[in-house]
């Protein structure tokens, strides 16, 4: 053991209180809001193309339920009424006063389909991305072709914007939704078959929803929107005041 003088121990606690916090280890990352955020991904995606989205999030307090489901292997009705009673149940779990919604694409479909049919008591705000709202053109046109539907099950079918599209049946919504949307392509192709602007699956003007709170088009694709940093801010945003900065 080391000997020291008591001059020399007044220098070593000295130099304790000046640096120790050099070397202190950093403290563990616990949620700050009483808040959780469930976060859905699109169709023949995973949780990991919310992964991004995710972190930032619980970084800023919330507690973040990042789900991963098997969005080709059912209908939307059926992958409702599975995933997301589990995803609030975790809220719950987690001490949830309050229980966001951020979604992708067909997420927010299911997100709309499970609030038609169930109350939330702490249902806080949702914000969309990208979603087809009022279906898509692209389906429309593909839905029937063997390579559409193996590429994107049952629920794919579903996202059309003729009669018998379950978006178009979903009707108006009482909740706050906030709808961020995209008006880039990295798909020529399928954008010829959508009216307008698009982000290479939706169109701007499909994207919208009545009795939806705000809307905010940024100059991003479908594929990559719930990626972009800029894209996280507005969703926080909306969370935190019921509106995106415009």
């Amino acid at each position: 053991m080391m000997n020291l003088s008591v001059p020399g121990l007044l220098i070593l606690c000295t130099l304790v209180l000046l640096f120790g916090h050099l070397f202190s280890l950093p403290a563990a990352a616990s949620p700050t809001r009483n808040e959780s955020v469930i976060l859905l991904h699109g169709l023949a995606r995973s949780d990991k193309s919310m992964a991004k989205l995710g972190r930032f999030l619980t970084e800023q307090g919330y507690m973040v339920i990042n789900i991963n489901y098997p969005s080709r292997s059912k209908t939307i009705e059926e992958l409702s009424a599975t995933i997301i009673p589990h995803a609030i149940d975790a809220c719950a779990r987690n001490g949830a006063k309050k229980v966001h919604f951020v979604t992708h694409s067909m997420g927010g479909i299911l997100t709309r389909y499970y609030l038609a049919h169930h109350q939330v008591a702490n249902l806080g705000r949702v914000v969309m991305l990208s979603p087809p709202n009022q279906g898509s053109e692209v389906v429309d046109k593909l839905k029937g072709t063997p390579v559409f539907k193996w590429l994107n099950g049952p629920a794919g079918q579903q996202l059309g914007t003729r009669d018998g599209s379950l978006p178009a049946a979903l009707g108006p919504v009482e909740y706050e939704v906030g709808i961020i949307t995209g008006d880039r392509s990295i798909n020529p192709i399928l954008s010829l078959m959508i009216p307008g602007r698009d982000d290479g699956k939706v169109s701007v003007e499909r994207a919208k929803l009545k009795g939806m709170k705000d809307f905010l088009i940024v100059h991003k694709s479908h594929p990559f929107i719930m990626q972009d940093p800029g894209v996280f801010s507005q969703v926080l945003a909306f969370l935190q005041t019921g509106g995106f900065n415009q």
